[in-house]
């Protein structure tokens, strides 16, 4: 079912390979879907709440009542809420809190640079933050937690929380998705989706829903290119693609397991990638035996088969684990899974990956929901660049400069020839007239 990709023999040849072109991964043109959403965004701009319920009505096939969902209504669904779902979510919300907190860090840290010279680097929290919970092929309630819980832990004043209407609920978010909103506290809830959901955090929606200053959460290709579009109206968190898993095992590796997670991961959407990387032949044959069966266990089915058969899909066949490493830090996945001998240490020389999961009793799956880490990560590549969403995510960091005439008399001619030094005199002359005022 997997294609299969051999690298083995090609380095030894003299072949120079570019890990990041060769591993298979889902396109995704955030730059072609911006034209489509532009007009959706200067729409909500300009019309507002007749923009949203045009929008609705076109994309979602439903108009809520009200954009808000009513306090009444979510109260509603937590009071409905199947009490094992509860207990799961409280879980979820606990051990993801417990991990935020320690994520927070000491709010500022004072360095004295010299006596009277003192630099203080303290942490704000953004004062107002949407987030997007998706709604499409699955109603992620997991992500009302991963965004909301680091925001709270934050200290983020004023949250709002926005997914898509739903028809089978009567225009609303999907209960589960309300009903974690009224247990986290969140009674600022918007049943808009797509494009035009960034699009109100982004400029406001006049009686409706005040400019945010921050969007995260992930969302389909129209979400983020919106995302894209109005970044630096807003900030954001990243630009999310489609999911993906990057398994690197050995012959120690369990077959069932390795096929179960890269199935898992499927499920999610027929662009989803799922990658194995391994050095041993026969895993990757008992692997390829071992995925359909437990497809044929699956409500998905045509789902998961068209994302393991895609080209963003594949096995990638080394000569070792060393060349292992080297292909999954090349590829960045969203989530790898290391399934080795030596899976601990092997994390510790992994430089670019969202999350990383550690032997066989650490499946991607555990994140998503309960593992007490975010499952809203760097997609396509970025973990090169990028992280996952955690409370520095709703932190700004400033430094606070405070200096005495002594401390500054201390590096005065370090400014002065610095600011000569870059034909930029005016700067040398701020600090030199505050020892040369007649005033003084």
């Amino acid at each position: 079912m997997l294609r299969t990709l051999d690298l083995r023999g090609r380095l030894a040849a003299g072949e120079t390979l570019d890990y990041r072109r060769i591993v298979p991964r889902a396109p995704f043109d955030v730059a072609a879907a911006m034209a489509a959403v532009a007009p959706i965004c200067d729409a909500v701009a300009e019309r507002g709440e007749d923009a949203l319920r045009e929008l609705s009505e076109r994309f979602d096939r439903v108009v809520p009542s009200s954009f808000r969902v009513p306090t009444e209504a979510l109260a509603d669904a937590e009071a409905q809420l199947d009490p094992d779902v509860r207990a799961a979510f409280e879980v979820a919300i606990e051990r993801r809190r417990a991990v935020a907190v320690a994520e927070r860090g000491d709010e500022s840290i004072e360095v004295d640079v010299a006596a009277g010279a003192r630099v203080t680097h303290k942490t704000i929290p953004v004062n107002r933050v949407g987030l997007y919970v998706p709604g499409g092929l699955a109603p992620l309630a997991s992500s009302v937690i991963m965004n909301v819980v680091p925001a709270q832990v934050a200290g983020v004043r004023s949250i709002a929380v926005t997914s898509p209407p739903q028809e089978e609920f009567g225009g609303l978010p999907h209960p589960n998705i309300l009903a974690l909103c009224s247990i986290l506290g969140v009674d600022e809830v918007f049943a808009v989706g797509g494009a035009q959901a960034v699009a109100m955090f982004a400029y406001g929606v006049p009686g409706l829903c005040a400019a945010v200053d921050l969007v995260t959460g992930p969302g389909n290709i129209y979400v983020v290119a919106a995302k894209r579009l109005l970044k630096g109206r807003i900030g954001i968190d990243s630009e999310a693609g489609p999911t993906e898993i990057a398994i690197l095992a050995d012959d120690t590796a369990h077959p069932a397991h390795v096929a179960a997670d890269l199935i898992s991961q499927a499920e999610h959407d027929p662009l989803a990638g799922s990658v194995l990387v391994t050095d041993s032949s026969e895993l990757a044959g008992a692997v390829q035996a071992a995925l359909e069966p437990q497809i044929a266990n699956t409500r998905h089915q045509d789902r998961i088969r068209t994302a393991l058969t895609g080209d963003q899909s594949g096995i990638v066949l080394v000569d070792d684990i060393d060349q292992g490493l080297a292909v999954v830090d090349a590829y960045g996945a969203e989530h790898l899974e290391i399934h080795t001998r030596d899976a601990a240490d092997l994390a510790q020389r992994v430089t670019n990956a969202g999350a990383i999961f550690i032997g066989t009793y650490a499946p991607v799956s555990l994140g998503d929901y309960c593992a007490g880490s975010t499952h809203v990560l760097p997609t396509a590549g970025a973990a090169a660049h990028s992280s996952g969403l955690t409370v520095q995510s709703f932190l700004r960091h400033v430094h606070l400069i405070d200096y005495s005439a002594d401390a500054l008399a201390g590096v005065r001619r370090t400014v002065e020839t610095f600011a000569h030094a870059e034909d930029l005199p005016a700067h040398g002359a701020a600090v030199t007239v505050r020892f040369t005022d007649p005033r003084d």
